[in-house]
């Protein structure tokens, strides 16, 4: 993208929660951008939720708050087609003055999983789908959007309805055009269970392009919903009534001659498609925090409401954790489907992958595939509350195999604060943290 007809542009990085922070800057500015002159303190990718600073953080009191350098992702500037001035966004990464990766960026964490893939000279194919609420936020609590057609609130569920759909043509039509503006590969579009609730699917590509996506398309998503009066959001559950919003991931691998490791022919897939499996469930539990990352994750994370609490896996069967979904072999891949949509896409990318990486390196077996509904078996669970997820994230030996112990410390901090802070926010008002933030 060229910037030379901007006044400014904004350069941003991504925080342990998935937010964007960094810096609005003149056009002038952007011939620095390579060379690490635009810097920004460490100790900003770990701040909480509401934005405060880490209490008794080390980035912050055993580091003296010291910068790090800002340089460009891949990904190159990108329109914002959400603002009514023109201007670029420009997604940085962090790293020190000598070069090395600031290990408590969220990006570099998945980086440095796909490095260990390449080492085996594979590539790792994902995506991702993107469940989401349009949301009227206009009073004391959320409430399901107004529909622009009949000027009254939606009533009544309307799964797969293109009704719904065409009721907010305005704002599809207008999200389709930023994705393609912004390169973001957007399938198809449904509505979903919830009031309000719609689902877009992102297409298969590079595994960090796909993170890429996701965390982008969370932001345009809320940018084009406040251009046609209404708040987006992706948090996992915005209304206790009805279903909760997820971010399942699909991942392939290509070998260095295209050829796809989890196929064999077979109905069944590789042997390495079942270690891949067996990986991805033993990292559930311990990485429940980066699925369930926030206090409104655990209303969605309740057995028996659509979203798999469970440790198990299946063919072709949705109500499982891990699923190997139907098709040609050739297409073989891994739907992962415990997150919720408040996740930080890059870790979620990292910690499932990494799974799935040490399940192969590891030769393990999974158990048999479950047959019938997940919810009515008695199954190991992930972690019941916010508390044990930190506590199981600190501890467990395989988080400690897949990401950085600097992020680990760093995520652990924050969350412990955000649980601390959240406790003295009534229940009735903490949908005004998250609705957007997430």
């Amino acid at each position: 993208m060229d910037l030379s007809p901007l006044h400014t542009f904004r350069a941003v990085a991504c925080d342990l929660n998935g937010q964007m922070r960094g810096k609005r800057l003149p056009v002038s500015s952007a011939d620095k951008l390579d060379s690490g002159a635009v810097r920004m303190p460490y100790s900003v990718l770990n701040v909480d939720i509401w934005g405060a600073d880490i209490e008794d953080s080390p980035l912050v009191f055993d580091s003296g708050d010291a910068d790090g350098m800002l340089r460009p992702t891949e990904r190159g500037a990108l329109p914002m087609p959400w603002l009514d001035n023109p201007s670029a966004l420009v997604p940085m990464w962090l790293f020190h003055d000598d070069g090395t990766p600031f290990e408590g960026d969220p990006r570099h964490a998945l980086a440095q999983v796909l490095a260990r893939y390449q080492a085996r000279d594979w590539q790792v194919q994902a995506a991702t789908e993107m469940e989401f609420y349009l949301v009227d936020d206009s009073g004391d609590a959320p409430a399901p959007p107004i529909n622009p057609l009949s000027g009254r609130p939606l009533q009544g569920q309307a799964i797969l309805s293109l009704r719904q759909l065409d009721a907010f043509d305005g704002f599809f039509t207008a999200l389709y055009d930023g994705c393609e503006a912004m390169g973001i590969p957007a399938q198809s579009a449904i509505s979903e269970a919830g009031l309000g609730q719609f689902e877009i699917d992102l297409s298969h590509c590079d595994a960090m392009q796909a993170a890429d996506n996701a965390w982008l398309f969370k932001v345009l998503v809320k940018g084009v919903a406040r251009q046609h009066g209404m708040a987006a959001s992706f948090m996992a559950k915005p209304f206790l009534q009805d279903a909760g919003s997820g971010m399942h991931v699909h991942f392939s691998v290509l070998d260095g001659d295209g050829n796809n490791i989890f196929n064999d022919g077979s109905a069944t897939g590789s042997g390495l498609l079942r270690h891949a499996i067996a990986g991805c469930l033993g990292g559930l539990h311990p990485s429940t925090l980066i699925f369930a990352p926030h206090a409104n994750s655990y209303d969605r994370m309740v057995p028996g409401a659509h979203a798999p609490t469970g440790i198990s896996w299946a063919y072709d069967n949705r109500t499982a954790a891990i699923r190997v979904p139907g098709g040609s072999p050739a297409a073989r891949r891994i739907e992962h489907r415990v997150s919720g949509g408040d996740n930080n896409p890059y870790l979620a990318l990292a910690v499932i992958l990494g799974a799935a990486l040490a399940g192969i390196e590891d030769a393990v077996d999974p158990p048999a595939p479950i047959t019938g509904n997940a919810y009515d078996l008695d199954l190991p669970q992930l972690a019941g509350d916010w508390s044990g997820a930190i506590d199981a994230f600190a501890a467990d030996p395989f988080i400690a195999r897949v990401l950085p112990q600097d992020l680990i410390r760093n995520l652990c901090y924050t969350k412990r604060q955000e649980m601390q802070k959240i406790a003295d926010v009534a229940p009735e008002e903490q949908w005004k943290t998250y609705l957007e933030t997430v």
